[in-house]
C-alpha cells in the first residue's frame, strides 16, 4: 500500500479502534473526490473517525449537528445589509471547509437536506443569484441514525445519490470493546498526527483521478450496472452516476494498494459500498426479507470480468 495512506490510516486506527476496513473506504472516498454516508447507532465511533481523518491532513473541518431548527442559512450562508457600507455583505456558513461533518443529518427538514444538494455536487453555494467557490479539496461526510430512530426521517433518493459510498461501522470486535474499556482507545485527537498536507493530497486526488483503466474493466463495470435494471428482484437500477462512483472508487482503491492500473478486485471490493444505497428492491423482493447487498453479490457471481 502507498506509505503515506498507509500511515493515515494507522494515525485514525489510534482513536478508532477495530474498524480499519472502514477507515480505508472513507479514505479512499476522500481521493476519489467524493462524500460519505456513514450509517449506524449512535456511539460507534462514526464522528471520531471523521474528525481524526480530517486532522491527519490538516484538513479545515467544521461539524454541524443537524437537528429540526437547522436552517439552510446556517450552512450555506445569507446576506444581510451593512449599514456603515450601505451594501449587502455575504457571511459565509459553516460549508466553507475542507471537511464537512454533518452529524445525524436525517434528523433535519427536508428543506435543510437540500440546501447540501449543490454544494455536494457542484462545490459551490448560490446565495442571492451569486455563486462561492468552497476551498479545495471539499468532502461532505455525514452521519445518519437508523430509519426508525426517534426523530428521524429517510433521506430522499437524490440527496442519497450524491454520497459516493454508504459505509456501516457497526459495533467493535470483542478485543476492540475490550480495548476502548481499557483505555487505549481513548487518547483523545490530541494523538492523531498529521501525515500529508492539503497540497499533497489534492497531488494523490488528481493521480487516483487519472490512474489508467483498461477498456475490459470499462466493459466490465458497464455489464456490473446493466445487469441492476434486468434483474427481476431490482425495482431501481444503478444509474450511469452510480457506474461513475464505482469507478472513481476503483481508481482510488488501486491507488491505495500501490496499483498502477485497475483490477477487477479494486471494483468488487467496493461494489456494496457504492451502490447498497443507490439500488431498491421491489415489493416482492422487500417481502421475502431479500437484502440489497446479497442481490449485489448475486450479480457479480452471474457478470464475471471480461
Amino acid at each position: 500500500m502507498n506509505n503515506e495512506l498507509e500511515q493515515i490510516v494507522t494515525e485514525v486506527n489510534k482513536v478508532v479502534k477495530g474498524k480499519e476496513r472502514v477507515v480505508r473506504k472513507v479514505l479512499a472516498a476522500v481521493l476519489a473526490g467524493g462524500h460519505v454516508l456513514l450509517e449506524d447507532i449512535p456511539g460507534v465511533g462514526k464522528t471520531t473517525l471523521a474528525m481524526a481523518l480530517g486532522k491527519s491532513m490538516e484538513l479545515a473541518y467544521k461539524r454541524m449537528q443537524f437537528t429540526p431548527d437547522v436552517l439552510p442559512s446556517d450552512i450555506v450562508g445569507f446576506t444581510m445589509y451593512n449599514s456603515k457600507t450601505q451594501e449587502f455583505e455575504y457571511k459565509p456558513g459553516a460549508i466553507f471547509c475542507n471537511l464537512f461533518l454533518a452529524d445525524e443529518l436525517n434528523r433535519t427538514s427536508s428543506k435543510t437536506q437540500s440546501a447540501l444538494l449543490e454544494v455536494m455536487e457542484e462545490a459551490k453555494v448560490t446565495v442571492d443569484g451569486v455563486s462561492y467557490a468552497l476551498p479545495k479539496p471539499f468532502t461532505v461526510i455525514a452521519t445518519e441514525n437508523p430509519f426508525g430512530s426517534s426523530g428521524t426521517q429517510m433521506l430522499p433518493e437524490s440527496q442519497l445519490d450524491r454520497f459516493l459510498i454508504c459505509l456501516n461501522m457497526g459495533y467493535p470486535s470483542h478485543e476492540a470493546a475490550v480495548d476502548i474499556l481499557r483505555g487505549s482507545a481513548g487518547l483523545g485527537l490530541d494523538q492523531v498526527q498529521s501525515v500529508i498536507t492539503t497540497e499533497r493530497l489534492l497531488e494523490l486526488k488528481r493521480q487516483a483521478e487519472t490512474l489508467h483503466v483498461e477498456d475490459n474493466i470499462l466493459e466490465y463495470i458497464t455489464n456490473l450496472t446493466e445487469e441492476t435494471r434486468r434483474d427481476p428482484r431490482i425495482a431501481l437500477g444503478a444509474s450511469p452516476r452510480g457506474s461513475i462512483a464505482l469507478l472513481k472508487m476503483a481508481r482510488a482503491m488501486a491507488l491505495m494498494r500501490g496499483g498502477d492500473y485497475v483490477i477487477p478486485e479494486d471494483v468488487l471490493g467496493v461494489i456494496n459500498d457504492v451502490w447498497r444505497h443507490r439500488i431498491h428492491l421491489n415489493a416482492k423482493s422487500r417481502a421475502e426479507g431479500m437484502d440489497v447487498e446479497q442481490v449485489i453479490l448475486d450479480i457479480t457471481e452471474r457478470i464475471q470480468a471480461v
